[in-house]
């Protein structure tokens, strides 16, 4: 990154095991990253990679068994539910799947109010909280009108994601996280949703974590791309020089399994488990 971007979040050894004795596995083995202000990361890898396992510690939703995270040059603190809260309000994710990412019993105007409040509007008047709803549910091509006292559950998957975007709009954080944010909509609504977040990214400077194992999507919208095998980074630099010129043979394996339209499709690269 250039020399103007400042850090905003990093990592030092970040290490996370799960079980005991002889049934220890390790999902994220000491990984050191940095983020930049405005950038556009990806972590690449297979599934099992130990990808969702580094952004649930990113996110301060599961503890880290070795390592620090540092967040805006300070060691992070979230020992209490009040710290925890404001360092929410400067991180947050979009998740795989949109039918698991909302409270069943919770209507759309109570996930867009709660943004709303997390961001110190409580005592706005309540048709000011309409606009604000209102201009958000707008800029993800949704009427907040039609939205009101429905559930999110009663819309499509690609509204989902959506109203995900919304939310975002409406919290403004510094970070954003995204864990196979297009995986589960069709590839007119995938378009729709990455060119919502860059738009959001360039409009109030937002950094993008991609975690993602479509290395195709890595190349085109990402900065700085990390490529992840079994819990560690072993491959990382700018788009161009981690995709067109690969060094790992984890990297270039991930590359050719990539399927091409006008080419026989070669399965000899494919492990299978006996």
């Amino acid at each position: 990154m250039p020399a103007d971007k400042k850090i905003c979040m990093s990592a030092s050894g970040l290490t996370k095991v799960f079980g005991l004795g002889r049934k220890v596995t390790v999902a994220v083995d000491h990984v050191d990253i940095n983020l930049y202000e405005g950038e556009v990361v990806s972590i690449v890898g297979e599934s099992g990679s130990g990808k969702t396992t580094l952004t649930k510690m990113l996110l301060g939703l599961i503890n880290p068994t070795e390592g620090e995270i540092y967040f805006q040059g300070k060691k992070r603190d979230i020992s209490s539910h009040r710290k925890k809260q404001e360092y929410w309000k400067n991180i947050q994710a979009i998740f795989q799947d949109p039918y698991s990412s909302y409270n069943i019993f919770n209507k759309i105007d109570s996930v867009l109010l709660d943004c709303i409040n997390m961001r110190g509007g409580r005592g706005l008047p309540r048709a000011e909280k309409v606009e604000l709803m209102t201009e958000a549910c707008s800029f993800v091509n949704l009427k907040f009108a039609e939205l009101t006292n429905k559930y999110p559950f009663e819309l499509s998957g690609g509204q989902m994601q959506r109203l995900m975007i919304a939310r975002i709009f409406l919290l403004k954080p510094k970070i954003l996280l995204a864990d196979e944010p297009t995986s589960m909509i069709d590839a007119c609504s995938r378009a729709t949703i990455l060119d919502m977040l860059m738009q959001l990214r360039d409009e109030i400077g937002m950094t993008v974590i991609f975690v993602t194992h479509d290395i195709g999507l890595a190349y085109y919208v990402s900065d700085t791309v990390y490529i992840m095998e079994r819990g560690r980074f072993v491959e990382s630099g700018s788009a161009d020089e981690v995709i067109l010129h690969p060094k790992e043979i984890y990297t270039q394996r991930l590359i050719s399994d990539v399927p091409k339209i006008y080419e026989e499709w070669d399965l000899t690269t494919v492990e299978y488990s006996s």
